[in-house]
C-alpha cells in the first residue's frame, strides 16, 4: 500500500508471481488528534484488498507492508492500531510501516546506500547507508519542503504580484500566467488562504513557472533555486563514503529541463563522489520490494520503528 495526498495505491500478490493492477481510492486519508486516522485508513483499505485479493485468488494474506506519507510524525495511531485491524480482516501476521520516504527510496535504489529526493507537491530527501536512515526536509509547505512544488508555485506567485506591485523582482510573464490561472491579482489572496488544499493549488502554478523558464530570469531563477535546496537536502543524507548512488523520483520531475539542468549542475558541484542513476520505480514499487523480501526472510534494510518498523502479529490482533 502507499498513502499520500491522491489517497491510497493498493496491490496484492504472491511471492514468486506478478502483483495485481494497482486500485486507487483517490481520497486522502484523514489526520485526527493522534494523526493519521486509522479508522479511515481501514475504511478505505479493506473494500480494496477484498476486491483484489478475490480477483487473484489469493486466500489470507501473511504479509503487508504500508508506506504512508506523514508516518514519521503523525503515525501513532497507524502503529498502535494498523497490525491487529490487519490481522482480524485479513490475517496479515507480519507488517511493516514504511514513511512514504523509504518506500520512495527502495521503488528507486532497491537496497542500495545512496540518497533519493522525493519531490512532488512536497519535498523530502531520505539517505541510507545500510545502517541508519536520514532524512531532510519534508516538514510541510509552511516550515520546508523547499525546492518542491508548493515551494516553486508559492514564489512563482510571489514574483507575479511583485510585477503587480510595480516592485523589483518582479515577473511579467509569471503576471500573465498567473491571472490565466487563478483571475484577477487582488483576489489572490481571498482565493488561497481559505482553501485546505493549499499545498496543492500553489503546486498547480509550479508548471507555468517551468514554461516561462526559458525566455523569462524570475523563473529561471526560481528554478535554480529550488535545484539549490534539493541538492542542499541530498546533501545532508548522502553517504559521505564509497560510490553512492543518487536517484530522484515524484511528479515534479517531469518538468523537464528547466528544473533537471540546474539540479544536475548542483549535483556535479556538491556530490562528484555520487553516482546519479534513473529510478527503477515508484514508492509503490518499493512497499512491493519489501514485501516480497519480508515475506522471505530477506530484508536488509534498516529498521528504526518510525522510517521503517516491522510488527509480528501474534493471533488476530496481538502483537509485539
Amino acid at each position: 500500500m502507499d498513502s499520500g495526498g491522491s489517497g491510497l495505491r493498493v496491490v496484492v500478490g504472491e511471492v514468486g508471481h506478478r502483483v495485481s493492477g494497482a486500485l486507487v481510492s483517490g481520497e486522502p486519508v484523514r489526520t485526527g488528534d493522534r494523526g493519521i486516522d486509522a479508522g479511515h485508513f481501514m475504511e478505505q483499505l479493506v473494500p480494496m484488498v477484498r476486491g483484489l485479493a478475490g480477483e487473484a485468488g489469493v486466500g489470507e494474506l501473511g504479509t503487508a507492508v504500508i508506506g504512508a506519507a506523514g508516518l514519521a510524525t503523525l503515525g501513532d495511531e497507524l502503529r498502535d492500531e494498523l497490525p491487529g485491524a490487519l490481522a482480524r480482516e485479513f490475517g496479515v501476521r507480519t507488517v511493516a510501516l514504511v514513511a512514504d520516504a523509504v518506500s520512495a527510496y527502495v521503488g528507486a535504489l532497491g537496497a542500495r546506500p545512496g540518497a533519493v529526493v522525493a519531490a512532488g507537491t512536497g519535498l523530502i530527501a531520505i539517505g541510507t547507508d545500510l545502517v541508519g536512515w536520514r532524512r531532510a526536509d519534508g516538514w510541510g509547505h509552511l516550515l520546508g519542503d523547499c525546492g518542491g512544488g508548493a515551494w516553486i508555485g508559492r514564489a512563482g506567485l510571489e514574483a507575479a504580484l511583485r510585477a503587480y506591485d510595480g516592485r523589483d523582482g518582479g515577473s511579467g510573464a509569471l503576471l500573465r500566467c498567473a491571472e490565466e490561472q487563478f483571475g484577477a491579482m487582488v483576489g489572490l489572496p481571498g482565493t488561497l488562504y481559505p482553501r485546505s488544499d493549499r499545498p496543492a493549488v500553489l503546486a498547480s502554478f509550479a508548471p507555468r513557472v517551468a514554461e516561462c523558464a526559458p525566455d523569462d530570469p524570475v523563473a529561471a531563477g526560481i528554478l535554480r533555486d529550488a535545484a539549490r535546496h534539493m541538492v542542499e537536502s541530498v546533501v545532508a543524507v548522502c553517504p559521505a563514503d564509497g560510490e553512492p548512488q543518487v536517484a530522484l523520483t515524484g511528479g515534479l520531475f517531469k518538468m523537464g529541463d528547466p528544473l533537471l539542468v540546474p539540479l544536475h549542475e548542483e549535483l556535479a558541484k556538491r556530490l562528484p563522489h555520487a553516482r546519479r542513476v534513473a529510478a527503477a520505480g515508484d514508492p509503490l514499487d518499493g512497499a512491493v520490494r519489501i514485501a516480497r523480501d519480508l515475506a522471505v526472510g530477506a530484508l536488509t534494510l534498516p529498521a528504526d520503528g518510525v522510517m521503517l518498523g516491522v510488527v509480528t502479529v501474534m493471533g488476530r490482533g496481538d502483537h509485539f
